[in-house]
């Protein structure tokens, strides 16, 4: 479904240039949950943006179902059905919720349609449907429409930059469930979740290790997660369940 191929992405200041993605090459597959996990600056974010086309490779090669997507912009990608929640989720001023759902569905949802998304995140769709998506609503509130504009696009390719990032005033087991959800909705959907979260990792089928820009080392969640519970120096200090 999705490759990379001696992926490198590099930034240059006045002085220096500073390699952040060193020849990373992986497949995944379709249907999966995946969890990229690894230490604090190690290159995990930027990976997830080069894949949804944020940022462009200094070098390398991404295929999409075979199609090479690397030149394609974020808006051909995600016609190709590629989706990306932010860390910090983006402010549209002006525009309310229900017309943000509608668009990431591509239908003309009712009120009741709406109310099924934001429920799954944990959201009385009366009290936020026609809110604006503006500094009045909170992080946490923020955050978990993106993840239901995200649900709505039921996409062939998901991918959510550390979620559990502001949802303090709602249940981790209900972030949990979402993917779950999320997986039974669209079988063959894969899902990609940056994280070191300790029940997101749980729930991968395989993780992929990113350290110093490269891919240390991924497999099964069988394979992979024992010696990350050990806090080994492969991630660091794995937090534990927030």
């Amino acid at each position: 479904m999705l490759e990379l191929k001696n992926v490198s992405f590099s930034v240059t200041n006045e002085e220096e240039g500073k390699e952040i993605i060193k020849d990373v090459s992986l497949k995944i597959e379709k249907g999966k949950t995946i969890v990229i996990t690894g230490p604090n600056g190690g290159g995990k974010s930027t990976l997830a943006r080069i894949v949804m086309g944020i940022e462009k490779p200094t070098s390398g090669t991404i295929l999409f179902d075979g199609k090479d997507i690397t030149d394609l912009s974020v808006t051909d990608r995600a016609k190709l059905g590629i989706s990306f929640a932010f860390q910090q989720p983006v402010k549209f001023k002006g525009l309310k919720v229900l017309d943000l759902l509608r668009l990431a569905s591509g239908k003309r949802l009712s009120a009741g349609d709406a109310c099924e998304y934001l429920s799954a995140v944990g959201l009385c769709a009366r009290n936020y449907i026609d809110r604006e998506l503006n500094a009045s609503l909170s992080g946490g509130e923020l955050k978990r429409i993106e993840i239901a504009e995200v649900i709505a696009r039921n996409s062939r390719l998901s991918i959510f930059d550390e979620p559990e990032a502001g949802i303090d005033l709602w249940s981790f087991s209900n972030l949990i469930k979402v993917f779950g959800d999320m997986k039974k909705r669209n079988p063959d959907g894969t899902v990609v979740i940056i994280s070191h979260q300790e029940r997101i990792l749980n729930i991968a089928d395989e993780i992929i290790v990113i350290k110093n820009g490269k891919v240390d080392r991924l497999g099964s969640k069988e394979e992979i997660f024992p010696s990350l519970m050990k806090g080994d120096d492969l991630v660091g200090n794995c937090p534990k369940n927030a």
